[in-house]
């Protein structure tokens, strides 16, 4: 494959070191429910490319890619056969290839996903290992034991899997092997040099493709406490959000990052990583983007805040004061691949981040305008998961012979209604699955969606799509926003947020009643209609609102 390394039109040059990922919009692409060129029901690369047109209208920054590499599609390609290769699924290299020149060309940046805490048992590696017996050297590679009881019969410690039941299965020979996930996604031994050599040696190939950086997936789990230990009864659901855990966010992690922040350095164009960390608190977020680590790293703790002013307000304080000593930006989420849609948690009682019902839509829809526009006005980056631009909700009476989340298979294990968030975009309003391609699509779409599509709702002033266009458009123009100025809180009532930033007043109405407040200046924005006179308005219900000053 040709090597090309330009940055995107539009972008700094090689070399310009201008923090762009410091204040970006980074729009998630979901590749199998995005566009389907071919007319097989299932997302492709073609698909992609075609559309990115679309997304630079958006006005987003860089676009991020889940998997699309040769997978068994165990887990929708989080299990990953051969790293340097397209699943025929989607295409091929010079697919690829033609996507990232386009994306440049466009101006936009392509971030792909990285899978390193675990293969596809279909990784030849794994393969070998299993083929080869219990001598076989590649079984250093992962986590092989042996396991306990009169027989090995149990397994070699009491870990769960994250998608339920066992952390781990026991082979013919019976060998036991690790597994965090699906049993057909083995960790990975990171103890181990080849491992270590193999991912530096696959950043570098996709570097040279030209991709502008990495979401790397599970970023906290590649290093597990020395000699595997128990965890004694604890119950390990519920401690994954509270507490250090001997397989996630072990110090060791940093290491690894430190060496790859290396090679990623020695690219023009300011190449980054982003790291899915799940930490107990946003301060050992903090620790994957020190200066000499990763670039940014998901702020999940926001992303599972509920729509209270007061919560959020201390969020937005915790986060911002957690990263400002090591210099990096606060990134800020609120929907992706692996949680219900935020137009329907809001739709429904603060519950988590895995909704199971459709709850009050209007009112759902609603409270993500305002959320959106709040996210879009703190300091840092922001991440958008595809069609949240069109007001999507999750799609929450799927049947279950249409399922293929892998933890909805196994009891015990993360919810397991993935699927709702991963059904296909709708692009028009009519036509075969909405636009999305002519083969139908791989989930079903609900027969409501034709209203909410791209060619609805353009040009419909009221419609949430316009209001991101909007809304990304006056972040750019907007010096106060993005990267500039941290926050400064002004008095508000009970449910009320109210901050402002150079040149820039923000104003949040979270409860279900409207406000009148004092007009800080010149309406920007709004994510509902607002009436001003006399030096007051009326912040409705739900409700937020940009401000000049």
């Amino acid at each position: 494959m040709t090597q090309h390394l330009a940055a995107p039109t539009g972008h700094p040059t090689p070399g310009a070191q201008t923090g762009w990922w410091r204040d970006a919009v980074i729009y998630q692409v979901y590749p199998r429910s995005f566009a389907d060129a071919n007319g097989d029901g299932m997302g492709d690369l073609e698909g992609v490319r075609s559309r990115l047109p679309y997304l630079r209208d958006l006005g987003v920054d860089a676009v991020w890619l889940s998997p699309f590499y040769a997978s068994p599609q165990a887990d929708a390609g989080y299990d990953v056969a051969d790293y340097r290769a397209i699943d025929p699924m989607f295409g091929t290299l010079l697919d690829a290839d033609a996507m990232i020149r386009d994306a440049h060309d466009l101006g936009l940046r392509i971030i792909v996903d990285v899978v390193p805490n675990h293969s596809s048992d279909q990784y030849e590696w794994f393969k070998r290992a299993i083929a080869d017996g219990p001598s076989s050297p590649l079984r250093a590679r992962y986590h092989f034991r042996e396991g306990r009881g009169e027989n090995g019969e149990l397994p070699p410690n009491d870990w769960e899997s994250i998608f339920g039941g066992p952390a781990w299965t026991r082979v013919a020979d019976g060998s036991w092997y690790l597994h965090l996930f699906a049993p057909e996604q083995p960790d990975l031994n990171w103890e181990h040099p080849a491992v270590a050599d193999e991912f530096r040696s696959i950043l570098r190939f996709w570097l040279d493709m030209g991709v502008d950086g990495f979401r790397i997936d599970v970023a906290h789990g590649l290093v597990k406490a020395e000699g595997l230990p128990d965890l004694g009864g604890s119950d390990q659901l519920k401690l994954l959000g509270n507490d250090v855990m001997p397989f996630f966010d072990q110090d060791g992690v940093h290491e690894i990052y430190r060496s790859w922040r290396k090679i990623l350095d020695e690219y023009p164009g300011e190449r980054i990583a982003v790291a899915e960390a799940w930490t107990p608190t946003v301060e050992r977020t903090a620790n994957y983007v020190r200066p000499d680590e990763l670039h940014q790293a998901f702020n999940f703790q926001y992303l599972g805040t509920p729509w209270d002013a007061e919560q959020l307000r201390e969020c937005i304080d915790v986060s911002l004061a957690a990263m400002a000593p090591v210099g990096a930006p606060a990134t800020w989420v609120l929907s992706n691949h692996d949680v219900t849609r935020h137009a329907t948690r809001f739709a429904n009682p603060p519950g988590g981040t895995q909704i199971r019902t459709a709850g009050d839509r209007e009112l759902g829809l609603r409270r993500a305008r305002a959320a959106t526009m709040l996210m879009l006005a703190l300091p840092g980056s922001a991440y958008v998961y595809q069609g949240e631009e069109l007001g999507l909700p999750d799609v929450t009476d799927l049947p279950d012979e249409v399922r293929q989340d892998p933890s909805f298979f196994r009891a015990q294990g993360q919810d397991g209604f993935r699927d709702g968030c991963r059904v296909p975009i709708p692009w028009t309003a009519d036509g075969s699955s909405y636009g999305f391609g002519s083969g139908g699509s791989w989930l079903p779409q609900p027969a409501t969606w034709a209203e909410l599509s791209v060619e609805a709702q353009t040009g419909d002033p009221d419609s949430t799509l316009e209001l991101y266009r909007s809304a990304l458009a006056v972040r750019r123009e907007q010096p106060g926003l993005g990267a500039g100025a941290s926050v400064e809180w002004r008095d508000a009532p009970g449910g009320v947020l109210v901050f402002a930033r150079e040149g820039f007043v923000c104003t949040v109405n979270t409860t279900g009643e409207a406000v009148r407040l004092p007009a800080p200046g010149r309406v920007l924005l709004a994510s509902t209609e607002v009436t001003v006179g006399d030096g007051e308005f009326v912040l409705p219900a739900d409700t937020t609102v940009w401000w000049a000053v």
